[in-house]
């Protein structure tokens, strides 16, 4: 049964980390749309550019949280301290960015 537990676990981890994935690989392509539409036109202002990068770093910031569930799930089963270590450095990296994002 733990063996089970373990390969769903190991399987929700995998599918959580590839959203995290998935959504910097989109944020990614859409700032980089982004700066290119503000490089060719020339109106563009540096609040465009700050209002263009405090979008991305929301597309990161969401993708951090996949991947704070990915490694909770991770940790759910057995976990070590080193594991445990990891959880936490994520969680205050996450917290600290998504305090100093909505400021």
């Amino acid at each position: 049964m733990d063996d089970l537990l373990d390969q769903v676990a190991d399987y929700v981890a995998l599918f959580l980390d590839a959203i995290a994935l998935l959504i910097i690989v989109f944020g990614g392509i859409e700032a980089v749309i982004l700066l290119g539409r503000l490089t060719i036109h020339k109106s563009a202002t540096g609040v465009h550019l700050r209002a263009g990068f405090i979008n991305f770093a929301r597309w990161l910031i969401a993708a951090l949280t996949f991947q704070l569930a990915a490694d909770i799930v991770g940790t759910l089963i057995a976990p070590s301290w080193d594991d445990l270590g990891k959880l936490a450095t994520v969680a205050v990296i996450r917290s600290f960015l998504t305090y100093f994002l909505d400021r």
